[in-house]
């Protein structure tokens, strides 16, 4: 009788709780909880939880995003209004210095990923005085070793990446 009368007040105190809560909808990443809103967005019920929303500042370029005028106008550009704007020449030279420090940071990755290759030496490398006096610092020197080469390669590939994206040189 005890365990009965218990857990019914341990149900009754909770349900309030969840009473309380709206119902919130997901409209991509924002939630809402107001249903017309909702259903003019197509918005999806969430189930199955609490949700916890924190209202964020807006940041000050973007506000509200504008409609398209009436009589079909154009699409919002990328960019907000009070963006500086960047004439060609300016903007031939930002690409030429990124392509000029892209290529930089490539010929010091390459040598260093060369240095790692010579030190590997195949997966063998040169033991020293604190490697012939514990075996496993070798092991352990041997991996970090490989896992240096794997990382270094994977710098010069998204280097190589970056140099890719950019406009051609003149």
């Amino acid at each position: 009788m005890k365990k009965t009368l218990i857990t019914l007040l341990l149900i009754a105190s909770t349900a309030p709780a969840a009473w309380a809560q709206d119902r919130i909808f997901r409209c991509g990443n924002e939630y809402t909880n107001n249903a017309q809103q909702a259903k003019e967005r197509g918005c999806k019920l969430v189930e199955g939880g609490n949700v916890t929303v924190v209202q964020g500042a807006r940041p000050a370029g973007a506000a509200a995003p504008a409609a398209p005028a009436a009589g079909g106008g154009a699409a919002p550009s990328a960019s907000p209004p009070s963006a500086p704007r960047v004439t060609s020449n300016d903007q031939k030279a930002r690409d030429s210095d990124a392509r000029a420090i892209l290529e930089s940071e490539l010929r010091k990755a390459e040598t260093r990923h060369a240095d790692l290759v010579k030190e590997y030496n195949g997966g063998a490398p040169e033991r020293n005085a604190l490697d012939l006096r514990n075996p496993q610092r070798y092991i352990e020197r041997t991996a970090e070793l490989k896992a240096n080469i794997t990382r270094s390669e994977s710098d010069i590939a998204g280097i190589k990446r970056e140099i890719a994206r950019l406009p051609p040189a003149n």
